[in-house]
């Protein structure tokens, strides 16, 4: 259970730097989905600063596992964020990408918690 934790954690640690990391750049297809959504551009470093703290606390979680699954609390709520604000836009063709990412969080936090 510990290793499947640590190989969860990492891969998602590596799925929330990229998309910090398109925010921070604004690549644009983000930013199309991002305003589509109703999300002012001035909040992308905002939103790019959680998905990065969540990076933090999951790695860190991999030696300290309750800041781990706080941290995927965390991300679990960010992505389920994601997925509200997509269709509350009538966007439903954007939430299936967040919906997975939410999904995959939760097996995260799971596993953190089996592994306390």
């Amino acid at each position: 259970m510990n290793i499947a934790y640590i190989i969860a954690a990492v891969l998602l640690s590596a799925l929330l730097v990229f998309t910090a990391r398109n925010k921070l750049v604004r690549q644009k297809d983000v930013v199309d989905v991002l305003v589509r959504v109703g999300v002012p551009e001035r909040m992308f470093p905002v939103l790019a600063a959680l998905q990065l703290l969540g990076v933090a606390g999951l790695l860190i979680g991999i030696f300290f596992r309750p800041l781990g699954v706080a941290a995927a609390a965390g991300v679990v709520l960010f992505f389920l964020g994601a997925v509200i604000s997509h269709l509350r836009a009538n966007d439903a063709k954007g939430a299936p990408m967040p919906a997975v990412f939410t999904v995959f969080s939760i097996v995260v936090l799971v596993l953190g918690f089996a592994t306390l």
